[in-house]
């Protein structure tokens, strides 16, 4: 699936935090609120159009304004990503001894008890 960039970022956790599918004035206010900075809504259907393209959103064209949902949960793209360093890893098993390692005894108990189960 790829990085984001800030922006692109940006609009994900937006999208990822809404409870349903949002329009792009939506996004730009909930952008503007938090990251005290003004913005066009030219541009966040441009950041749109861009997630669009690279699957992480989709569009319901059906209403006006058009509303946007992401296409995988938060969780999900974390995951893939997670997935895409350990697929061009020259060494998996390092890279996982390396994370193991890094992680704290919560987590640690967690990845146990999904192995387990």
């Amino acid at each position: 699936m790829g990085t984001l960039g800030d922006l692109e970022r940006a609009v994900m956790d937006v999208l990822w935090d809404a409870e349903e599918a949002v329009t792009a004035y939506d996004i730009k206010d909930a952008i503007e609120e938090t990251r005290d900075r003004e913005m066009a809504a030219t541009t966040v259907l441009t950041v749109l159009a861009r997630l669009e393209k690279k699957g992480f959103v989709a569009p319901d064209k059906t209403v006006r304004p058009h509303r946007y949902h992401p296409v995988s949960t938060r969780a999900e793209h974390q995951a893939d990503l997670m997935h895409e360093v350990l697929g061009v890893s020259g060494d998996r098993t390092a890279v996982l001894a390396r994370f193991v390692g890094g992680v704290s005894a919560e987590d640690q108990a967690v990845l146990r008890e999904l192995l387990q189960g």
